[in-house]
């Protein structure tokens, strides 16, 4: 079986987003990159039932490798990212908090300094009808130089070098979107300033050291 352990983990991480609620029934979609193969989810199976063996495997172009199940609709979107960026996975959810972002707003600023791990303020691509080249053209625009980004009145999407990464981004982004919507309930939330998101890099680059004590 073509990209056995990237299927396997396909099945780990999908059941890990219906577990935690990140998807609905048949929703949602995963892939990993190996080379010029991709490994997906296929097209109508909810990823709380995905066995291995049903994940199909597609080039880089489009063509399917190896599967008898038809990949996912969205798997356009999925090698447009590839074709656009050095990912070795993309995680695409409809989570509840995302999706409430995604419906209301044009972009999630940062107003939590994680915010920086995907790249700062999370852009909301413009609306098209799911599986089309039209999204996956807004998607890669929204995309440009972040690991995370919002789907119009649709869902959130995230990027990483591996599954992994992918996926703890897409934990983060749900976490910071329900930050937001919460926080709009208690009153207008404060979104940190250019200075102060400089200061955190900063921070990361030049962390403070503590004296080892003499005995």
């Amino acid at each position: 079986m073509l990209l056995a352990e990237q299927r396997r983990m396909l099945c780990d991480y999908g059941h890990r987003a219906a577990a935690l609620g990140l998807v609905v029934g048949t929703a949602g979609n995963l892939s990993v990159r190996s080379g010029d193969l991709v490994a997906v989810t296929p097209s109508g199976v909810s990823l709380e039932r995905l066995e291995p063996e049903a994940c199909p495997v597609v080039d880089v172009g489009g063509h399917l490798v190896e599967g008898d199940l038809q990949p996912s609709s969205e798997t356009p979107m999925h090698l447009a990212i590839y074709a656009a960026t050095t990912a070795g996975a993309v995680v695409h959810t409809h989570s509840t908090f995302g999706t409430v972002v995604a419906t209301t707003m044009t972009e999630l600023p940062p107003i939590h300094y994680t915010a920086l791990l995907l790249g700062g303020a999370v852009r909301v691509a413009e609306y098209a009808t799911y599986g089309t080249p039209e999204l996956a053209a807004s998607v890669r625009a929204a995309l440009k130089d972040r690991r995370a980004a919002l789907l119009a009145n649709h869902g959130g999407i995230t990027i990483g070098h591996d599954l992994d990464a992918a996926f703890e981004a897409t934990r983060l982004l749900e976490w910071l979107c329900e930050v937001y919507v919460r926080a709009k309930g208690v009153g207008e939330p404060r979104v940190l300033t250019e200075e102060q998101l400089a200061a955190v890099v900063q921070r990361a680059f030049d962390p403070p050291t503590f004296p080892r004590r003499e005995d």
